[in-house]
C-alpha cells in the first residue's frame, strides 16, 4: 500500500475519533516521597481537548490526499 494512502487513512480516522471523543484523557504518574522501602505516588488524570475545526482539516486533508492519489 502507497505511503500516501496510508497517511490519509489515518488522518480520516484521525479526524473522526477527534469529532466523536472531543479529545483524549492520559494519567500522569507524579512521584512525591521516597522513603526507604515505602513509595508514595500521585496519579494525575489530564484531558487533552481537539477542537472540531483540527478534526475537519484532517478529513478534509485525507480525502484531498486520497483523491490526488488516485490521480497519478
Amino acid at each position: 500500500m502507497n505511503p500516501v494512502k496510508i497517511l490519509a487513512i489515518v488522518l480520516i480516522a484521525g479526524g473522526a475519533l477527534g469529532l466523536v471523543y472531543r479529545g483524549f484523557s492520559y494519567t500522569k504518574e507524579t512521584h512525591t516521597a521516597d522513603i526507604g522501602d515505602m513509595h508514595i505516588g500521585v496519579a494525575e488524570k489530564q484531558h487533552v481537548g481537539v477542537p472540531a475545526w483540527v478534526a475537519f482539516v484532517a478529513i478534509a486533508g485525507g480525502v484531498v490526499l486520497l483523491a490526488s492519489g488516485r490521480k497519478s
